[in-house]
């Protein structure tokens, strides 16, 4: 998990300073029209679409943006149709990398996607040659400060926790997807804010990376994320706190 954890970290650190917040805004409208087409446009009945929405509200999505994306979704208002799509493929040390996907032209996509993996020392593999290394899961992160970890941890566990890290400045918690929301509602309910709380992919074990493969490896995951079509990343990387600093203080 660690891989993933300090990669999230250092991504929420980056966007909100990062001059692409417009491309992060038209990201997560995607996403809202998607959750909103599967499942309708009612977030109380619809899990997905209230996590994507929370997340188009922490970075400061204006409500009417939010409004036309799950209005488009539902065909109120017309809109591009997306299709997803998951990649798979192995970036530098042979890491297991999983891209999520949403297209309106899978030809351009597959393309884009395959000439990132080759300029940065990876390659796309078949369909099913790293999906079996991950599962779904919630997974929140609470900054320690002005939170007691005993009574943290107890409060997460009965409400159905797996599992719960607190490396760094934060307490990383980890959950079965359907367990998410309870968890969710344990710590509201001790006016506990998560930074974040997502539907992530945990790989069931990982690769150390370090000195030029660490580098490569953030630069596969930086130009995939940069990428229109491209929802999220995952990746079974395990690299040095020391390197993650380093790219962040980059940034």
């Amino acid at each position: 998990m660690s891989g993933h954890s300090k990669w999230a970290t250092t991504k929420r650190k980056k966007a909100l300073i990062d001059s692409k917040r417009g491309k992060m805004f038209t990201k997560l409208i995607r996403e809202i029209s998607v959750a909103a087409k599967d499942g309708g446009g009612n977030m109380e009945g619809n899990a997905r679409l209230r996590t994507v929405v929370d997340k188009a509200k922490a970075i400061n999505m204006p409500a009417d943006n939010i409004k036309r994306a799950i209005q488009k979704g539902t065909g109120e208002l017309e809109g591009a149709m997306y299709e997803e799509i998951v990649y798979e493929g192995y970036g530098p040390g042979g890491c297991a990398v999983l891209v999520e996907s949403l297209t309106d032209n899978k030809n351009r996509t597959v393309a884009e996607i395959r000439n990132i993996f080759s300029k940065n020392n990876g390659n796309m593999g078949e369909q099913g040659a790293v999906g079996w290394m991950f599962k779904k899961k919630g997974y929140l992160t609470v900054p320690k400060q002005g939170v007691n970890e005993d009574e943290l941890l107890g409060l997460v566990l009965d409400a159905g926790a797996e599992d719960m890290n607190s490396d760094g400045d934060t307490h990383d918690i980890t959950t079965s997807m359907e367990d998410f929301e309870k968890v969710k509602k344990a710590l509201a309910s001790k006016n506990i804010q998560p930074s974040s709380a997502e539907i992530t992919m945990v790989p069931s074990s990982t690769v150390k990376l370090e000195g030029k493969q660490a580098e490569q490896m953030l630069r596969l995951m930086e130009a995939l994320e940069d990428n229109d079509d491209v929802q999220n990343v995952y990746a079974n990387f395990d690299i040095p706190e020391s390197v993650m600093e380093a790219m962040e203080s980059a940034a």
